[in-house]
């Protein structure tokens, strides 16, 4: 009998996920078939299109083997995974759910709990590249769980992922995010307040990017922003919003743990301030709109 492979939340991370499983020749391999399910149809009947199998929660909880879910927050994950109308339930004995949703290491733990409680796996697995990642399947995934259901979900997320990795137990996986998110997002701020305070000082920004991105001060993430903060194109690759509530889970992990994190504090003062002022649709590159108002001074686009 087939593997039977479902996915849960199709938005702007989920959907080229998706796209990578149905392109690059697994479920072939496989001799998979593929289930999807969204609150909203429009991604539903594109993927159709291409080749998945429009499908019911409960369709996909009762059918599938493995269950890929990527959704926005801890209360919708749990409302999904172990909710009283979500996948627990109605999950076959042996099935595997496999969480690529930025959560709270807790949410991860009581979503793990549940599920074994019907006799199911699970494995918290969020990702880091954001949708030019998701895109190219060239994420990074932390993996959290036991090493036979991780060698189970694998040869899936290697599809979708250029670096898959276990790191640890259930939660693990997810308290990697949060670590990743805190070391992106501030190296974000302080590549902001840097580049304001150069071309406030009358610096040229592109010929100092050249003479130090070889340097200590070079970095995956000032190559990947530092284009679009002098271009000025806050597009999303990661939105504003989600970057911001991940740094709330970090806010909130931390106090459960007794851990200071007043860097990361500052941080989330800055984008909450951001997100009363609109924008959080935007790229979190935009963090510069901050540094640019506390100086009154805003960096000019460079020409495309």
């Amino acid at each position: 009998m087939s593997e039977v492979i479902g996915f849960i939340g199709l938005g702007i991370m989920g959907f080229p996920m998706v796209k990578n499983l149905l392109e690059k020749g697994i479920l072939a391999e496989a001799g998979a078939r593929l289930l999807v399910y969204d609150v909203r149809d429009e991604p539903v009947a594109l993927l159709a299109a291409a080749g998945a199998e429009p499908a019911s929660l409960q369709d996909i909880a009762a059918n599938c083997d493995i269950i890929f879910t990527m959704l926005p927050s801890d209360a919708v994950s749990e409302q999904v995974i172990i909710g009283e109308s979500g996948l627990a339930p109605r999950i076959r004995a042996g099935g595997l759910v496999v969480d690529m949703s930025s959560v709270t290491p807790a949410c991860s733990i009581k979503c793990s709990k549940g599920l074994a409680a019907y006799g199911a796996a699970h494995l918290d697995a969020p990702v880091s590249g954001g949708e030019p990642g998701a895109i190219g399947g060239t994420l990074a995934i932390m993996v959290g769980g036991e090493q036979g259901s991780f060698d189970r979900a694998l040869p899936y997320m290697e599809k979708m992922g250029a670096s898959v990795k276990l790191v640890g137990k259930s939660g693990e996986g997810s308290l990697c995010k949060l670590a990743n998110q805190v070391i992106v997002n501030l190296n974000i701020a302080a590549m902001s307040e840097a580049f304001v305070f150069l071309c406030k000082g009358g610096g040229d920004p592109q010929a100092v990017y050249e003479a130090i991105r070889r340097g200590s001060a070079g970095s995956a993430v000032l190559e990947e922003k530092i284009h679009k903060i002098l271009s000025r194109d806050f597009s999303p690759g990661g939105k504003m919003s989600i970057n911001y509530k991940d740094i709330g889970n970090v806010m909130a992990t931390a106090k459960e743990h007794d851990v200071p994190m007043p860097l990361t504090a500052q941080l989330y003062e800055i984008m909450r301030s951001m997100k009363a002022q609109g924008g959080p649709d935007e790229d979190h590159s935009s963090i510069v709109r901050h540094y640019e108002r506390l100086s009154g001074f805003e960096m000019k686009a460079t020409p495309q």
